[in-house]
């Protein structure tokens, strides 16, 4: 199955040779000063060859991501209406490229050639987006993105151990929040074993919030714990926004979903779009 993402992934591979653009190409609209909102207009998808057989589907699905980006709002993710929209998602895409994700591997026969995983990145004309969530009864968020700071207590496989920065059993899992914060266009900032210290957190069953956070800090604070009756994780979150709290979850998913559950939730509510599923 494909897995989208809204910020291309540049890899040390070759790209194909295929750019191929339609009549409208617009830049995306500044934030004013605020923040660079280009890149929100484009989205790239993991795709089988670069034919029609998947592009329909890449469409429809960076679409979803575009849509969700720039307004904020994750619920238009699987909005009946965006289904309607995605169908025809053709006639919103300014340009699209394929990057070859086995390009250094010789190709040996022709299932070999069609049958290559490819990252399919589309960019949408601006404006063209910008109706369409009008139409949804949306507009684009201009806000400056929050830093996620996860404030995490994990009990898994490895034993049961603090989401700091410097902690090693905690490294792939950084890894995976990153790269789920990078699609959302956000960054994330893990506090370090001292800070977790300092804000009296330690292996007990809930951490609370910190009291302190930096004006554009999300600080998330939480269990994810693996269940094996489910099979999965459960996570459980706690957020304070602009004094107002909220609490959310998740539960038998793998830790990427987990980790994108938190990163949905911080989006919808500094977009204000209010809480979290």
């Amino acid at each position: 199955m494909a897995e989208w993402q809204s910020r291309p992934r540049w890899r040390p591979l070759a790209l194909l040779s295929v750019m191929l653009s339609v009549v409208v190409v617009a830049t995306a609209p500044r934030s004013g000063g605020a923040q660079d909102t280009s890149n929100l207009y484009q989205a790239t998808i993991t795709v089988t060859g670069y034919d029609m057989r998947s592009r329909p589907y890449g469409f429809a699905q960076t679409l979803r991501a575009v849509l969700v980006n720039v307004s904020g709002e994750p619920r238009l993710r699987d909005d009946p209406r965006v289904s309607a929209l995605a169908a025809h998602a053709d006639a919103l895409v300014a340009s699209f490229s394929y990057v070859d994700l086995d390009a250094a591997n010789k190709i040996h026969d022709d299932q070999g050639t069609y049958d290559r995983p490819y990252d399919l990145t589309v960019k949408f004309v601006p404006a063209l987006i910008d109706k369409a969530l009008a139409d949804l009864g949306e507009r684009p968020w201009r806000g400056t993105r929050p830093v996620v700071v996860p404030v995490l207590v994990v009990r898994g496989f490895a034993g049961s151990y603090l989401l700091s920065a410097e902690n090693p059993a905690g490294a792939e899992q950084r890894q995976a929040f990153t790269d789920v914060a990078g699609d959302f266009y956000m960054n994330v900032r893990f506090p370090t074993a001292a800070q977790f210290t300092a804000w009296g957190i330690g292996m007990g069953r809930f951490p609370s919030l910190p009291t302190t956070a930096a004006t554009n800090d999300a600080l998330v604070a939480g269990t994810l714990e693996f269940q094996e009756s489910l099979p999965g994780w459960v996570g459980s979150w706690r957020m304070r926004w602009r004094g107002v709290e909220y609490a959310w979850g998740v539960k038998g998913v793998n830790y990427d979903a987990a980790f994108r559950d938190i990163v949905r939730g911080v989006l919808r509510v500094a977009s204000g779009h209010g809480a979290p599923n």
